[in-house]
Formats: C-alpha cells, sequence, structure tokens
C-alpha cells in the first residue's frame, strides 16, 4: 500500500502479495533492477492465475471445434448446419451470456478484495436471476433460427436443419446462463485450478462420446446435440457440487432470498459488460459475414473463416490473461493496493504483447505450410497465405486487447468501454472495412485491414485511458462501485 498505510483485512490479494513478495530486501537497488523484480513478483502472479485460465479457455473453446470435426462424418450439409448453429444463433448467446457473467467478475472481485466474502454467493445467484431470464428471451432466437437464417441469406436445406440443431441446443442456453456465473464467482477467489480440471475432464468426456455417438452409432445431429449439452452441463453441474461441498468457505452460505433484492444496480453493470463485450464478438463474426458479399465469395469465406478460426485459438491466451486481469485489478482495489492493480496493467500489457508478437512469428515462419491443414483447394490456400501478415498483426492486437479488456472488467469500467468499442468499430472499422474492402476493391484482405485498423484504435483509446487513470481514486471508489452496483442495502446486510 502507498503512504504506509496498512490493510484493514487479510485477504487473497495479500495473500499472493505475502506468497510472491513485493517487499524489498536490504540491498540498495537501481530503478531498473527495482522495476524487473517486481515485474518478475507481478509475472509470477499473473501465470499463477492465467495459466489454468489459459487452459479452461483452451478446452471449452475446443468443445464446438470437437463436435464440428465429427460432424464432417455425417455429411456436408449437416456440418454446414452445425458450424452455422454455433457461429450464429449459439454465437450471438454466447456474446451476451459472456458480457453479462463479465459483470459479476467485477463485483465479487472487487468484494474479494475488500473480504466481504458473504456477498460473493448472493452476487452468484443475483447473476443466476439477470442470466436465466436473458436465456428466456434469447430462447425465441433458437425456436425460430430456421426463418432468421434464411433472412439473413443462407440457404433453405442449411437453415432447417441448423433451425432443427437449434431447437435440440436450448438447453446449451441455459448452462450458459449458469455456467458464467459459477465461473466468475470461482475466478474471484482465485480457484483457477479447479475449472482448469473441471474443463479438461469434461473435454475427454466430450471427445470420447462425440466419437461413441456420431461416428461409431451413426446419431448424427442428434448425437453431436446430446453430447455438447451433456458437456456444457457436466461443467455447471460438477462447478456447484464443488461449491456446494463447502470448498468456497465463507463466500458461499446457501441460497437466499437476498438475490432477488437490488437487482437494478447489478442489472445494469451486467447490460454494460454485455454490451462491451459483445460488440466485441460481433465485430470479429462481421469479417466471415462481410466475406460473403465479395466476388469469389466461396473463397473469401473459406479463407476468412480459416483466418477467423485461428485468430479465435491463438488469442485463447489472451483470454487467459484477460480473466487473470480482472481479477489481479478488483481484488488489489478492493483491498485498496492501487500501486499492484496499476503495476499489473504494465506487467499484463507487456507479456502479452511478447506473447502476441512470438505467435504471430511462428505463423509467419509457416505462411507456405500451414494453409494445407485446413483446406485441399489451392485457391484457397493461396489466399489464407496473402492474408497470413495480416493475421500475425490481428494476434498481436488481439492479445494486448484483450488483456487491457481484462483491466476495465476488472476496473469496473464496461459502460465507458462499451462507447469506446462502439466508436471504434462501428463507426470507424467497420465503414473503412466497406471502402477498402468494396469501393478500392483491395477484397478480403481491405476488409481485414479495415476491421485490425479499428481494433488498434481501440487499444490506443484503452493505454490512454489506463494511462491517466487515477490509481489511488479508482481504489477509494471500489466500496461505492459495490454499493451502487450490487445494492443500496450491501453496507447494513454485511
Amino acid at each position: 500500500m502507498e503512504n504506509g498505510e496498512q490493510p484493514l483485512l487479510t485477504t487473497r490479494a495479500d495473500d499472493l502479495n505475502t506468497i510472491f513478495g513485493y517487499e524489498d530486501d536490504a540491498r540498495p537497488r537501481t530503478k531498473i533492477q527495482g522495476f524487473l523484480k517486481d515485474f518478475w513478483v507481478e509475472s509470477k502472479k499473473l501465470w499463477y492465475l492465467a495459466s489454468p485460465a489459459i487452459i479452461t479457455s483452451v478446452c471449452q473453446y475446443s468443445l464446438g471445434a470437437i463436435t464440428q470435426i465429427f460432424a464432417g462424418n455425417i455429411g456436408t450439409s449437416q456440418l454446414a448446419a452445425i458450424s452455422v448453429e454455433n457461429s450464429i444463433i449459439a454465437g450471438f448467446s454466447y456474446g451476451i451470456m459472456w458480457g453479462m457473467g463479465s459483470g459479476l467478475e467485477t463485483l465479487c472481485g472487487i468484494a474479494f478484495g475488500a473480504g466481504q466474502l458473504e456477498m460473493l454467493g448472493i452476487y452468484m445467484q443475483r447473476s443466476w436471476v439477470i442470466l436465466n431470464t436473458t436465456a428466456l428471451m434469447l430462447m425465441f432466437t433458437y425456436i425460430f433460427a430456421t426463418p432468421i437464417l434464411k433472412i439473413i441469406g443462407q440457404t433453405d436445406e442449411i437453415s432447417e436443419d441448423a433451425g432443427t440443431f437449434a431447437l435440440w441446443m436450448i438447453p446449451q442456453l441455459f448452462a450458459y446462463a449458469m455456467n458464467y456465473p459459477l465461473a466468475k464467482f470461482l475466478q474471484a477467489q482465485n480457484k483457477f485450478m479447479v475449472m482448469a480440471v473441471i474443463s479438461v475432464l469434461a473435454l475427454v468426456f466430450h471427445a470420447f462420446f462425440s466419437w461413441l455417438l456420431i461416428a461409431k452409432l451413426g446419431w448424427g445431429m442428434a448425437g453431436a446435440a446430446v453430447v455438447l449439452n451433456l458437456s456444457w452441463w457436466f461443467i455447471v453441474l460438477t462447478q456447484l457440487l464443488y461449491i456446494l461441498r463447502g470448498a468456497c468457505g465463507r463466500a458461499w452460505t446457501g441460497f437466499s432470498w437476498m438475490a432477488f433484492q437490488n437487482l437494478s444496480g447489478f442489472l445494469k453493470l451486467s447490460l454494460a459488460s454485455a454490451i462491451m463485450l459483445a460488440l466485441e464478438v460481433w465485430y470479429i463474426d462481421s469479417l466471415t459475414l462481410l466475406a460473403g458479399y465479395l466476388k469469389n465469395a466461396e473463397i473469401s469465406v473459406d479463407a476468412s473463416t480459416i483466418c477467423a478460426n485461428i485468430l479465435g485459438w491463438t488469442t485463447m491466451v489472451g483470454s487467459g490473461f484477460n480473466a487473470a486481469t480482472s481479477v489481479r485489478v478488483s481484488n488489489e482495489l478492493g483491498a485498496i493496493h492501487p500501486r499492484e492493480a496499476k503495476f499489473s496493467t504494465v506487467v499484463v500489457g507487456i507479456t502479452s504483447l511478447l506473447i502476441g508478437l512470438f505467435l504471430a512469428l511462428i505463423l509467419i515462419i509457416t505462411g507456405k505450410q500451414y494453409p494445407s491443414l485446413f483446406s485441399n483447394d489451392s485457391d484457397v490456400q493461396e489466399l489464407v497465405y496473402q492474408l497470413t501478415p495480416l493475421l500475425g498483426f490481428g494476434i498481436v492486437v488481439y492479445n494486448l486487447q484483450l488483456a487491457l479488456a481484462g483491466v476495465a472488467i476488472g476496473a469496473g469500467w464496461q459502460a465507458y468501454v462499451a462507447y469506446v468499442n462502439l466508436g471504434c468499430y462501428y463507426l470507424f472499422g467497420i465503414p473503412l472495412a466497406l471502402l477498402l474492402g468494396f469501393k478500392f476493391n483491395l477484397g478480403v484482405q481491405g476488409l481485414w485491414w479495415g476491421v485490425l485498423f479499428g481494433s488498434v484504435l481501440e487499444g490506443c483509446v484503452l493505454i490512454w485511458i489506463i494511462n491517466r487513470t487515477n490509481w489511488n481514486n479508482e481504489a477509494s471508489m471500489a466500496g461505492d462501485r459495490l454499493k451502487q452496483w450490487g445494492g443500496e442495502s450491501e453496507e447494513s446486510e454485511i
């Protein structure tokens, strides 16, 4: 802490400081030596949290990918239908649910850092109420998936099959509604390893039963739906069982009617989080959609989809740092440790940038070889190769951007960043992409340039915001934010 103050409560943020140590030794150090020592200490903390978070992200991201791999044995139309449902119908819901769950990430992180453990379970239950209500409304996109897909230009055959598959996938929608509050509740307490173990088990379960039901027994799309639903509910029920067994101590004291109180402030933060992150998810998806209107649309869409999938895999590292950073920042602000919160943003920014450069370098070195792993079409392979420099640039940008978004979530800036995303992405990036891709006839490369320039602008704005932040004020306002978003009566309840 600054100015010689002492924390009022011993929290997990303090525990991490004790384990890895910010304390100076007795030897005199130069500024560079001091920076490098503190950088190493904070890096250990971030990797301690981020490593299992990355494993969790990769495993959960792989569930849908494995389903699509096995669906290739069913038929071309069925594979396309499952892919369309995963990317459009489920992807739309995923963006909203993930975003709304991130509101809980801010509140639980600050409350845990402040030692207000009893409120974590209440916050999680409030998030369940809000997300399950949202799921009931989103369910209509699953029910009417067929006409929706026809309206946006999908073929009748794919729309019919995808619509049928969407109806079967409604249980997954409610698994999303339960899972994200559970995940944020556990993340705030730094229980990343538990989530990683559960996700690995779910992935193994998913791969085996996908092979059994789809490839071996020939259940087709029905088998794909059964396994995907069961895998997500396995994650939900296992995490819930872990909590109900008492592993979270005072953070879970049982179900309470308080979950239905003071929902308005909580809802505002959840909606701001949903807008912030959903705009991010849908922005990347726009590349594939816009590519469908180009000349040689099939080749453009295939190449853009391959690059987007690679971008998704490589940014799982950024997703892990996103979760770890939001926990570090919110915990330290809740514990009134502004210096540690500020320094964590510096370390995660540098680390994610270096990781992005490393991954991009690997991709560029293998630029002639890797396209053949995804397509047998020589035209598609050539276009993917031409897009490789842009894809490498995108990997660097999005790994850094996800880390900075974690800072915003931890500090509770979701509403502000939602406006930034709207302006940078949809008022600058998309129009520029359309201009370059269609007006200047740069094709799919023009679309990628436009979208990436929008992302670079967003990243620059976030860096500017973080650089101008008064972290002492942020720490002092953490308690006020708990009252504002968690409910007016929080102080009397604790």
